[in-house]
């Protein structure tokens, strides 16, 4: 903020400019949708100087070459790729400095990026945030004359603002898209269960990526390693009329190259690989992928676009999952309904097991003058409980702990739609209190009225040792303090994805030298032995009493010996779910 205050001052603009930017904070964070912020970027650029044009390159940092996606004015929109150096943005791009030009042509650096556009004057700004560079923002030809110092001091005063949308919009695109591709695997994993025949199996597994996947043609290949033929079970996007020619031999095409290596392949331009078959002479760029069933290659899965270089390496790593899923599909297929119905088990787990490793720590953090423990004991192959440690900036750590209603995959995925929106919002800088209220509002938006989210989120403030906290509806935390006394975690609010716009307020705790706080699920106290009665919070307690000398890490595993051995053998236990924080 002090950055900006500084620019403006410094800044020689006119009154109503200086509005504008004003203005622009509102403007381009009144959405977190990717397209439209860009729309708002475009309409703020051009109006901030009087512009006929403005242009948005995004930054491939896979590439490393800039993709042009959004374009106003008055033609229609394009797709164009810049390397690095090339003409005014790549050389923007390439040395970090804006450039104006009101004789564009007579520049050396000039280059006909857009056809058929007379270029009379241009800037050119790059974005960057925090060191990261996102792209380049073009503003074409002024309206009223010549671009000046000062419409460059208002691309000054801008940039950053527009580069902060850009990035919290490509944050939460991101978790949006992450959640739907786990929500489509879960489905395709649900279709796959279903007593479907393998053609109509395998077409769903083609539109189902569709949705999380950008292309215009695509297909599912059999190889018949006798005959030494590829036969084409489920396709979409190709013309009826050429359906039958698209069975094809190993080894020719790039699909018969990569039914003969067992290695993908992705091909940014057609046009330049002669192995490419041309079933859609529209077809610009393509991606390949083997299908394996217990290491044998069984088939191909293959993806064509209109556009160059349309795919990416995180596309590859998704179509190669969804390889996975056709493989499944294709045994299952094949093999007796006794050994359908035992692999559908199976993978149903391996997908839940999959969704669960993504969103629990594999380390505990290292706190200086803190012992810091965490661990979850699932009572089955899946759970529904969540812990996490989350470093926000030196000497701050996010802890939570959370519990999903439910067991299984749906529990699991819940939690990971819950895990996402927490880093996203935490990112984002906002209070405890606020980070709450959001990700409840996201809940709210996609869980079933019957599920819900229990949670406490605090932030450990290692320098100062205060710990703030709020509690969503979960098990009371136990702070044991040096001197006995015992305190509770109650300040917070209801439990998560049931009310919208639910407020929630935050406690600070001054954390002290000998101080133990347990955070744990509900499965701890809940624990019952044979005559029915539980482990109860008093239990909790009095653990923490006698063993609070102990590691934090031996705390707690005296802790979960406690609760197996009070429990009855034939119960049914909960998950156990705990984390213990220890001022040394």
């Amino acid at each position: 903020m002090d950055d900006l205050l500084k620019k403006i001052r410094d800044a020689q603009v006119s009154p109503d400019k200086l509005i504008l930017v004003a203005e622009a904070s509102h403007i381009l964070n009144s959405t977190l949708e990717y397209e439209d912020v860009m729309k708002n970027v475009l309409q703020l650029v051009t109006k901030a100087v009087n512009a006929e044009a403005a242009i948005v390159y995004r930054y491939d940092p896979s590439q490393k070459d800039l993709k042009v996606r959004f374009y106003s004015g008055d033609r229609e929109p394009f797709h164009m790729i810049i390397a690095m150096g090339q003409g005014f943005v790549g050389w923007v791009a390439e040395h970090r400095q804006p450039v104006l030009t009101n004789d564009p042509q007579a520049d050396p650096r000039f280059a006909p990026e857009i056809q058929n556009v007379t270029l009379r004057s241009i800037i050119c700004y790059p974005l960057t945030l925090r060191g990261r560079f996102f792209g380049v923002v073009e503003a074409i030809n002024k309206k009223d004359g010549a671009f000046e110092s000062a419409d460059l001091d208002v691309f000054d005063l801008l940039s950053d603002q527009i580069a902060l949308a850009i990035s919290n919009a490509q944050l939460y695109r991101s978790v949006k898209k992450q959640a739907l591709q786990r929500k489509t695997l879960f489905e395709v994993s649900r279709q796959i269960m279903m007593p479907l025949a393998l053609d109509e199996v395998l077409h769903n597994i083609l539109v189902a990526l569709q949705k999380v996947l950008d292309f215009d043609a695509g297909g599912i290949y059999l190889i018949d390693h006798a005959s030494g033929a590829i036969e084409s079970i489920s396709s979409i996007g190709y013309d009826k009329l050429l359906e039958p020619d698209l069975s094809l031999k190993i080894g020719q095409g790039v699909v018969g190259w990569v039914a003969r290596t067992g290695e993908p392949e992705l091909v940014p331009d057609t046009s330049q690989d002669t192995r490419y078959i041309n079933a859609r002479p529209q077809t610009r760029s393509e991606i390949v992928v083997p299908v394996f069933s217990d290491s044998k290659l069984i088939g191909v899965l293959n993806l064509e676009h209109d556009e160059l270089n349309a795919f990416s390496a995180d596309d590859l790593e998704l179509l190669t999952t969804f390889a996975s899923q056709a493989a499944i599909s294709i045994d299952r297929a094949r093999v007796h309904k006794y050994l359908m119905e035992q692999k559908k088990i199976e993978e149903q787990l391996s997908i839940a097991r999959a969704i669960q490793k993504t969103f629990l720590p594999r380390t505990v953090p290292k706190v200086s003058g803190y012992d810091l423990w965490g661990a979850n004991i699932s009572s089955g192959e899946v759970g529904g409980d969540y812990y996490d440690f989350i470093k926000i900036v030196e000497n701050q750590i996010g802890i939570t702990i959370a519990d999903v209603s439910g067991k299984g995959i749906p529990a699991a995925l819940i939690m990971a739609s819950f895990r996402a929106s927490l880093i996203a919002e935490i990112r984002n800088n906002y209070a405890i209190r606020t980070i709450c209220q959001k990700v409840n509002n996201l809940l709210c938006e996609s869980l079933e009225p019957e599920n819900f989210v229990t949670a406490i989120y605090g932030v450990l403030d290692a320098k100062n040792s205060i710990f703030t906290f709020a509690n969503c509806g979960h098990n009371p935390g136990i702070l044991l303090r040096a001197d006995g006394r015992v305190e509770e975690l109650l300040e917070g609010g209801m439990l998560m994805g049931i009310r919208r716009d639910t407020t929630y307020e935050e406690r600070p705790l001054y954390i002290a030298s000998g101080d133990v706080l347990c955070l744990y699920t509900d499965g701890v106290p809940e624990a019952p032995n044979a005559a029915g009665d539980q482990f109860e919070m008093a239990r909790v307690i009095d653990i923490l009493k006698t063993y609070r000398q102990l590691p934090a890490a031996a705390i707690g595993a005296k802790m979960i010996d406690a609760v197996n051995a009070f429990a009855a053998e034939d119960a049914v236990l909960d998950d156990l779910t705990l984390i213990v924080l220890k001022r040394l």
